[in-house]
């Protein structure tokens, strides 16, 4: 690659440094990144991109147009969690904010989108700044609300590719638990689809000292969660991969009340649509089942909330992007990743246009965290994405992000003499 394409990456990564700590210290909500929103817009516009605000609500799409070529996307997401930070850096957030049940939330970027937003950034400014060594269009996507699993379909319904020239392929990255530095991959699966729900157990309630006049919701529930660990370990083969887990259970008031309604909150990741199938009809069954057996005086309410495909990797895409992380960085900085169980949206983006995905993670954690232990689990010292010690090591984890975006980037783009490496 082309070493003009480099030149002040020292400086830049100052400024873009600084950027991501403001951002970690100002994180906003799903569907409420209107400060991340505009400081994007505002940071794209210099640079010479077309920009567009509020794309599927606070989202930001830039577009920058150099010649005949392949229309290449690039993908960050800009929202942050309800989660109390402790990790007692200087830039730590303290904010709370209001979240859309009307609660009082602390919020925080336990995720590492505002690494993501930051890097994307970066990778925008070298490719802007250099435009001798491409051609064709770079799309550049911040999109809200992946937290929510919306943000990308709610881009998709505002016309994002419509409004702007179509992909002919979906980049994206997610900083992880991964020594800084490391850039890990997959072709196929890479990371599992989401489907969430709401469940609500109605019964009779009462006094607490009369159970018998009552229909408890509580018991019913306890039932519900038990019964749904038999899903995967009963109805789904051991050669499938899938998750059922109750995040939430809500019930009461007091003690010796029992309530009428019992609320369960139910996450499921799996990488195939018929286990996809099998497990949500089985957790309708199962809930359903346990009300009736309760003689429930009324039908269990089960709404599917949220839901976002598998993330899956074209493989030959993937192979050449690779090929080119390979040549970038060296193979020693690249390792093959075991499909994730966690799940994101971006899958939407190449869904809704045809277009070929590759998706990887890069790693934030510093080296010696991944140091053994006297149980021999080198991974326990290593904090994960939510948690709210999670904070990736600035460098390398920036640097090698912006590279790795533009690297892949510059792997799809033309070239100026007009000989196109087509996707």
């Amino acid at each position: 690659m082309a070493d003009t394409l480099w030149a002040g990456l020292d400086q830049l990564t100052d400024r873009l440094a600084d950027i991501y700590r403001d951002l970690h210290q100002h994180p906003e909500l799903s569907l409420q990144e209107h400060s991340t929103a505009k400081l994007v817009a505002d940071f794209l516009r210099p640079l010479g991109f077309e920009v567009t605000e509020k794309v599927g609500g606070t989202g930001v799409v830039g577009v920058l147009r150099r010649g005949t070529g392949p229309v290449v996307m690039l993908r960050a997401d800009l929202d942050a969690l309800p989660v109390e930070e402790k990790t007692g850096l200087s830039y730590a957030s303290t904010v709370r904010a209001t979240d859309a049940d009307g609660q009082e939330v602390p919020v925080m970027h336990a995720c590492g989108h505002d690494m993501h937003t930051t890097c994307l950034l970066g990778a925008a400014t070298l490719l802007a700044q250099d435009p001798s060594t491409w051609s064709g269009t770079l799309l550049v996507v911040f999109q809200p609300a992946e937290e929510l699993a919306c943000g990308a379909r709610d881009m998709v319904d505002d016309g994002l590719f419509q409004r702007f020239p179509k992909p002919d392929i979906v980049l994206g990255q997610h900083v992880g638990p991964l020594p800084a530095g490391i850039i890990a991959y997959a072709a196929g699966p890479m990371m599992a689809s989401m489907d969430t729900a709401k469940v609500v157990l109605r019964g009779r309630g009462g006094h607490g000292s009369l159970p018998e006049s009552t229909v408890d919701p509580v018991l019913m529930a306890a039932h519900v969660v038990t019964r749904l660990q038999g899903i995967v370990s009963r109805e789904i083969a051991a050669s499938e991969n899938a998750v059922v887990t109750v995040g939430r259970l809500q019930a009461g008031t007091k003690d010796n009340i029992i309530p009428d309604t019992a609320e369960l909150g139910i996450s499921v990741r799996s990488f195939s649509e018929t286990t996809r199938d099998t497990v949500r009809q089985a957790i309708e069954r199962v809930v359903h089942g346990e009300a009736q057996a309760s003689s429930a005086p009324r039908p269990p309410q089960v709404e599917w909330t949220g839901a976002a495909p598998a993330v899956v990797n074209t493989p030959d895409a993937t192979e050449a992007t690779v090929a080119a992380f390979a040549e970038h960085f060296g193979e020693q900085h690249l390792v093959k990743q075991a499909p994730v169980p966690a799940s994101e949206d971006v899958g939407v983006f190449g869904q809704a246009c045809g277009a070929p995905t590759v998706f990887w993670f890069f790693g934030g954690v510093e080296t010696q965290a991944f140091t053994s232990t006297d149980e021999g689990n080198g991974f326990r010292n290593v904090t994960t994405n939510h948690s709210p010690y999670f904070a990736p090591v600035i460098e390398p984890t920036l640097t090698t992000g912006v590279q790795a975006l533009v690297v892949a980037a510059r792997r799809w783009l033309g070239t100026r003499t007009d000989d196109l490496d087509q996707p």
